[in-house]
Protein backbone atom coordinates (compact mmCIF):
# COMPACT_ATOMS: atom_id res chain seq x y z
CA UNK A 1 0.00 0.00 0.00
CA UNK A 2 1.20 3.52 -0.78
CA UNK A 3 0.80 6.53 1.46
CA UNK A 4 0.98 10.31 1.23
CA UNK A 5 4.71 10.49 2.02
CA UNK A 6 5.63 8.14 -0.85
CA UNK A 7 5.11 11.01 -3.29
CA UNK A 8 7.21 13.57 -1.42
CA UNK A 9 9.85 15.31 -3.52
CA UNK A 10 12.94 16.98 -2.09
CA UNK A 11 12.76 19.91 -4.53
CA UNK A 12 12.18 23.27 -2.79
CA UNK A 13 8.75 24.70 -3.63
CA UNK A 14 8.87 28.08 -5.37
CA UNK A 15 5.18 29.05 -5.22
CA UNK A 16 4.04 32.18 -3.39
CA UNK A 17 2.82 31.64 0.19
CA UNK A 18 -0.93 31.10 0.07
CA UNK A 19 -0.96 29.96 -3.56
CA UNK A 20 -3.79 27.57 -4.39
CA UNK A 21 -1.31 25.20 -6.02
CA UNK A 22 -0.25 23.92 -2.59
CA UNK A 23 -3.75 22.56 -2.03
CA UNK A 24 -3.79 20.90 -5.44
CA UNK A 25 -0.45 19.22 -4.75
CA UNK A 26 -1.63 17.85 -1.40
CA UNK A 27 -4.95 16.67 -2.83
CA UNK A 28 -3.18 14.87 -5.68
CA UNK A 29 -0.83 13.09 -3.28
CA UNK A 30 -3.81 11.91 -1.24
CA UNK A 31 -5.72 10.79 -4.34
CA UNK A 32 -2.75 8.80 -5.66
CA UNK A 33 -2.24 7.19 -2.25
CA UNK A 34 -5.92 6.22 -1.96
CA UNK A 35 -5.75 4.70 -5.45
CA UNK A 36 -2.65 2.80 -4.30
CA UNK A 37 -0.64 3.92 -7.34
CA UNK A 38 3.13 3.48 -7.12
CA UNK A 39 5.30 6.52 -8.01
CA UNK A 40 7.13 4.50 -10.66
CA UNK A 41 3.82 3.75 -12.44
CA UNK A 42 2.87 7.43 -12.76
CA UNK A 43 3.97 9.91 -15.44
CA UNK A 44 3.27 13.60 -14.87
CA UNK A 45 3.58 15.76 -17.99
CA UNK A 46 3.55 19.56 -17.85
CA UNK A 47 4.47 22.61 -19.88
CA UNK A 48 5.50 26.00 -18.48
CA UNK A 49 3.93 28.13 -15.76
CA UNK A 50 3.33 28.12 -12.03
CA UNK A 51 0.91 25.19 -12.33
CA UNK A 52 3.40 23.30 -14.50
CA UNK A 53 5.87 23.23 -11.62
CA UNK A 54 3.67 20.77 -9.74
CA UNK A 55 5.34 17.60 -11.12
CA UNK A 56 8.68 18.86 -9.76
CA UNK A 57 7.22 18.62 -6.27
CA UNK A 58 5.85 15.10 -6.70
CA UNK A 59 7.91 11.92 -6.63
CA UNK A 60 7.10 10.16 -9.90
CA UNK A 61 8.19 10.06 -13.54
CA UNK A 62 8.14 13.59 -14.96
CA UNK A 63 8.33 15.25 -18.36
CA UNK A 64 8.45 19.05 -18.28
CA UNK A 65 8.15 20.38 -21.82
CA UNK A 66 7.12 23.44 -23.82
CA UNK A 67 4.39 25.95 -23.05
CA UNK A 68 1.06 24.66 -24.33
CA UNK A 69 2.49 21.37 -25.60
CA UNK A 70 1.60 19.18 -22.64
CA UNK A 71 -1.05 17.01 -24.26
CA UNK A 72 0.91 15.82 -27.34
CA UNK A 73 3.68 14.52 -25.07
CA UNK A 74 1.17 12.90 -22.72
CA UNK A 75 -0.59 11.28 -25.70
CA UNK A 76 2.65 9.89 -27.10
CA UNK A 77 3.70 8.51 -23.73
CA UNK A 78 0.36 6.77 -23.19
CA UNK A 79 0.42 5.21 -26.66
CA UNK A 80 4.01 4.01 -26.10
CA UNK A 81 3.31 2.56 -22.65
CA UNK A 82 -0.26 1.89 -21.64
CA UNK A 83 0.83 0.59 -18.25
CA UNK A 84 1.62 4.15 -17.20
CA UNK A 85 -0.94 6.28 -15.42
CA UNK A 86 -0.47 9.47 -17.44
CA UNK A 87 -1.52 12.76 -15.85
CA UNK A 88 -1.10 16.02 -17.78
CA UNK A 89 -0.92 19.16 -15.67
CA UNK A 90 -0.99 22.87 -16.48
CA UNK A 91 -2.63 26.24 -16.05
CA UNK A 92 -5.46 28.03 -17.82
CA UNK A 93 -3.06 29.93 -20.09
CA UNK A 94 -0.95 26.87 -20.86
CA UNK A 95 -3.95 24.67 -21.52
CA UNK A 96 -6.63 26.92 -23.01
CA UNK A 97 -4.55 29.47 -24.97
CA UNK A 98 -1.20 28.11 -26.25
CA UNK A 99 -2.46 24.56 -25.83
CA UNK A 100 -6.01 25.13 -27.03
CA UNK A 101 -5.61 23.24 -30.31
CA UNK A 102 -4.14 20.19 -28.55
CA UNK A 103 -6.92 20.38 -25.96
CA UNK A 104 -9.57 20.06 -28.67
CA UNK A 105 -7.97 17.10 -30.40
CA UNK A 106 -7.13 15.21 -27.21
CA UNK A 107 -10.83 15.28 -26.34
CA UNK A 108 -11.76 14.22 -29.87
CA UNK A 109 -9.34 11.28 -29.84
CA UNK A 110 -10.38 10.29 -26.30
CA UNK A 111 -6.91 9.15 -25.29
CA UNK A 112 -6.90 7.57 -21.82
CA UNK A 113 -5.15 10.31 -19.84
CA UNK A 114 -6.16 12.75 -17.11
CA UNK A 115 -5.76 16.50 -17.60
CA UNK A 116 -5.59 18.70 -14.50
CA UNK A 117 -5.98 22.40 -15.31
CA UNK A 118 -5.25 24.90 -12.54
CA UNK A 119 -7.49 27.89 -13.28
CA UNK A 120 -6.49 31.13 -11.53
CA UNK A 121 -7.72 33.34 -14.40
CA UNK A 122 -4.32 35.01 -14.95
CA UNK A 123 -0.84 34.18 -16.21
CA UNK A 124 0.74 33.78 -12.78
CA UNK A 125 4.33 33.08 -13.84
CA UNK A 126 4.67 36.10 -16.13
CA UNK A 127 3.28 38.72 -13.77
CA UNK A 128 -0.48 38.46 -14.01
CA UNK A 129 -1.55 39.16 -17.58
CA UNK A 130 -5.12 38.38 -18.60
CA UNK A 131 -5.70 34.71 -19.53
CA UNK A 132 -8.43 33.08 -21.65
CA UNK A 133 -10.58 32.63 -18.53
CA UNK A 134 -10.19 36.17 -17.12
CA UNK A 135 -13.57 37.77 -16.48
CA UNK A 136 -14.63 40.59 -18.76
CA UNK A 137 -13.59 43.95 -17.30
CA UNK A 138 -10.70 42.52 -15.27
CA UNK A 139 -7.84 44.99 -14.88
CA UNK A 140 -4.35 43.51 -15.35
CA UNK A 141 -0.94 44.70 -16.48
CA UNK A 142 -1.87 44.07 -20.11
CA UNK A 143 -5.49 45.21 -19.79
CA UNK A 144 -5.24 48.45 -17.73
CA UNK A 145 -8.67 49.60 -18.96
CA UNK A 146 -10.28 46.25 -18.30
CA UNK A 147 -10.34 42.96 -20.22
CA UNK A 148 -12.60 43.60 -23.21
CA UNK A 149 -13.03 40.01 -24.44
CA UNK A 150 -15.64 37.55 -23.21
CA UNK A 151 -13.92 34.72 -21.30
CA UNK A 152 -13.52 31.26 -22.72
CA UNK A 153 -15.76 28.56 -21.24
CA UNK A 154 -13.53 25.46 -21.50
CA UNK A 155 -15.92 23.11 -19.72
CA UNK A 156 -18.72 23.99 -22.12
CA UNK A 157 -16.30 23.36 -24.97
CA UNK A 158 -15.51 19.97 -23.42
CA UNK A 159 -19.19 19.03 -23.17
CA UNK A 160 -19.74 20.09 -26.78
CA UNK A 161 -16.74 17.94 -27.76
CA UNK A 162 -18.19 14.83 -26.06
CA UNK A 163 -15.29 14.71 -23.60
CA UNK A 164 -15.71 11.47 -21.68
CA UNK A 165 -15.27 13.07 -18.23
CA UNK A 166 -15.67 16.77 -17.36
CA UNK A 167 -15.41 18.05 -13.80
CA UNK A 168 -14.49 21.11 -11.76
CA UNK A 169 -13.13 21.34 -8.24
CA UNK A 170 -12.23 24.12 -5.81
CA UNK A 171 -8.95 23.92 -3.99
CA UNK A 172 -10.23 24.55 -0.45
CA UNK A 173 -12.79 21.73 -0.80
CA UNK A 174 -10.00 19.21 -0.38
CA UNK A 175 -11.90 15.96 0.22
CA UNK A 176 -14.27 16.78 -2.62
CA UNK A 177 -11.29 17.55 -4.88
CA UNK A 178 -9.57 14.29 -3.91
CA UNK A 179 -12.66 12.32 -4.94
CA UNK A 180 -12.85 14.17 -8.26
CA UNK A 181 -9.18 13.40 -8.94
CA UNK A 182 -9.75 9.72 -8.21
CA UNK A 183 -12.77 9.57 -10.50
CA UNK A 184 -10.87 11.38 -13.27
CA UNK A 185 -7.91 9.00 -13.06
CA UNK A 186 -10.13 5.91 -12.98
CA UNK A 187 -12.17 7.05 -15.99
CA UNK A 188 -11.49 5.20 -19.25
CA UNK A 189 -10.79 7.96 -21.78
CA UNK A 190 -9.80 11.61 -21.69
CA UNK A 191 -10.64 13.22 -18.36
CA UNK A 192 -10.71 16.98 -17.82
CA UNK A 193 -10.61 18.24 -14.25
CA UNK A 194 -10.46 22.00 -13.92
CA UNK A 195 -9.46 23.24 -10.46
CA UNK A 196 -10.24 26.75 -9.25
CA UNK A 197 -7.17 28.03 -7.39
CA UNK A 198 -6.78 31.71 -6.51
CA UNK A 199 -3.60 33.58 -7.39
CA UNK A 200 -2.93 35.56 -4.21
CA UNK A 201 -0.31 37.79 -5.88
CA UNK A 202 -1.83 38.94 -9.17
CA UNK A 203 -5.58 38.26 -9.01
CA UNK A 204 -7.20 40.36 -6.30
CA UNK A 205 -10.72 39.78 -7.65
CA UNK A 206 -11.20 35.99 -7.77
CA UNK A 207 -10.06 35.39 -4.21
CA UNK A 208 -10.72 32.50 -1.82
CA UNK A 209 -13.64 34.41 -0.30
CA UNK A 210 -15.00 35.30 -3.75
CA UNK A 211 -15.17 31.62 -4.67
CA UNK A 212 -16.49 30.45 -1.30
CA UNK A 213 -19.54 32.70 -1.72
CA UNK A 214 -20.30 31.22 -5.13
CA UNK A 215 -19.33 27.55 -5.45
CA UNK A 216 -21.86 24.81 -4.83
CA UNK A 217 -21.61 21.03 -5.21
CA UNK A 218 -23.57 19.30 -7.92
CA UNK A 219 -23.68 16.15 -5.80
CA UNK A 220 -26.02 17.96 -3.42
CA UNK A 221 -28.57 18.51 -6.17
CA UNK A 222 -30.73 16.17 -8.23
CA UNK A 223 -28.31 16.41 -11.14
CA UNK A 224 -27.78 13.95 -14.00
CA UNK A 225 -24.21 14.20 -15.32
CA UNK A 226 -25.09 12.10 -18.38
CA UNK A 227 -27.63 14.64 -19.63
CA UNK A 228 -25.66 16.58 -22.24
CA UNK A 229 -28.02 19.55 -22.50
CA UNK A 230 -28.13 19.97 -18.73
CA UNK A 231 -24.34 19.54 -18.52
CA UNK A 232 -23.83 22.27 -21.11
CA UNK A 233 -25.97 24.66 -19.08
CA UNK A 234 -23.99 23.87 -15.92
CA UNK A 235 -20.71 24.30 -17.78
CA UNK A 236 -21.82 27.79 -18.88
CA UNK A 237 -22.93 28.81 -15.39
CA UNK A 238 -20.56 31.40 -13.96
CA UNK A 239 -21.08 34.46 -11.77
CA UNK A 240 -23.23 34.47 -8.64
CA UNK A 241 -23.21 30.66 -8.68
CA UNK A 242 -20.41 28.36 -9.86
CA UNK A 243 -20.95 24.58 -9.93
CA UNK A 244 -18.24 22.16 -8.81
CA UNK A 245 -18.34 18.40 -9.16
CA UNK A 246 -18.75 16.02 -12.09
CA UNK A 247 -20.42 18.04 -14.82
CA UNK A 248 -20.49 15.49 -17.64
CA UNK A 249 -19.86 11.81 -18.27
CA UNK A 250 -19.82 10.50 -21.82
CA UNK A 251 -18.52 6.90 -21.97
CA UNK A 252 -17.23 6.15 -25.46
CA UNK A 253 -14.54 4.21 -27.28
CA UNK A 254 -11.02 5.27 -26.36
CA UNK A 255 -8.25 6.03 -28.82
CA UNK A 256 -6.43 2.90 -27.68
CA UNK A 257 -9.46 0.74 -28.44
CA UNK A 258 -10.00 2.33 -31.86
CA UNK A 259 -6.32 1.91 -32.78
CA UNK A 260 -6.13 -1.71 -31.61
CA UNK A 261 -3.57 -0.90 -28.91
CA UNK A 262 -5.42 -2.37 -25.94
CA UNK A 263 -3.35 -4.99 -24.14
CA UNK A 264 -0.16 -4.39 -26.11
CA UNK A 265 3.08 -4.25 -24.10
CA UNK A 266 5.15 -1.06 -23.97
CA UNK A 267 7.11 -0.26 -27.12
CA UNK A 268 10.36 -0.90 -25.24
CA UNK A 269 9.34 -4.54 -24.76
CA UNK A 270 8.33 -5.23 -28.36
CA UNK A 271 10.66 -7.14 -30.64
CA UNK A 272 12.73 -4.78 -32.75
CA UNK A 273 12.31 -5.57 -36.44
CA UNK A 274 15.47 -3.98 -37.77
CA UNK A 275 15.04 -5.50 -41.23
CA UNK A 276 11.70 -3.78 -41.66
CA UNK A 277 13.23 -0.46 -40.63
CA UNK A 278 16.05 -0.88 -43.13
CA UNK A 279 13.52 -1.67 -45.88
CA UNK A 280 11.65 1.51 -45.01
CA UNK A 281 14.86 3.56 -45.17
CA UNK A 282 15.65 2.11 -48.57
CA UNK A 283 12.47 3.65 -49.98
CA UNK A 284 13.91 7.11 -49.34
CA UNK A 285 17.40 6.53 -50.75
Amino acid sequence: MTNFSDYKSDDPIAWCPGCGNFGILNALKQALAELNLKPEDILMVSGIGQAAKLPHYLKCNTFNGLHGRTLPVATGAKVANQRLVVIADGGDGDGYAEGGNHFLHAMRRNINITYLVHNNQVYGLTKGQASPTSDKGMVTGTTPEGYSICPERPLALAVASSCSFVARGFVTEKEHLVQLMKEAIKNEGFSLLEILQPCVTFNKVNTYDWYRKRVYKLEEENYDSTNRAEAFNKAMEWGDKIPIGIIYRCPRETYEQKAGLTGLPPLAELERKTDAVEELFQEFY
